[in-house]
């Protein structure tokens, strides 16, 4: 009766494994991980949409646009200190993701913004976006519709109890 219990375990591990990587998606040489958006209030005009983007290439590739039929425009944005004050701008020419690295869109840096959304963003939902890269092409890629404390659980914490959000790896 163990060994069954062992072994079912052992199953349930399995497919927990497999579901969380049919939430990843490959596109040449770039891995993109985990994509999820910010669940919104009703009538709300925006929401974000945070991801990990990994380049095994030798090559940059960029991260050059995005469409949705959930949203008028679809635009990738950062938020930096401009002196004392947190601005966020459009990335006309995108964002790069090196060779051999990785790019953290996440809360208060990189992101994707959905402009003129048509309906609430409702936890659990799945909405579709067509991400397109400069070299690697386009893949349509499902986010996941999450509210604030879930997306926290997705942030890691150092040592020290503080929000590691993931260090960027990129030369701006």
């Amino acid at each position: 009766m163990k060994r069954i219990a062992i072994l079912l375990s052992a199953a349930i591990l399995g497919m927990s494994s497999a579901m969380v990587s049919a939430h990843d998606y490959k596109l040449g040489s770039l891995e993109i991980e985990h994509p999820f958006a910010r669940a919104t209030p009703p009538n709300a005009p925006v929401s974000g949409g945070y991801l990990t983007i990994r380049n095994s290439g030798d090559a940059a590739d960029r991260l050059v646009s995005g469409e949705a039929d959930f949203a008028e425009r679809v635009e990738i944005h950062e938020m930096a200190m401009d002196g004392d004050v947190m601005k966020m701008r459009q990335l006309a020419d995108g964002l790069e993701i090196p060779a051999g690295g990785e790019v953290v869109l996440k809360p208060g840096g990189y992101h994707i913004m959905f402009i003129g959304i048509d309906s609430q963003f409702k936890d659990g939902e799945t909405r579709n976006v067509k991400l397109t890269f400069e070299k690697a092409g386009s893949i349509d890629v499902d986010f996941k519709v999450q509210d604030m404390k879930a997306m926290q659980g997705h942030m890691k914490k150092d040592g020290h109890g503080k929000m590691d959000h993931g260090k960027k790896k990129q030369d701006d």
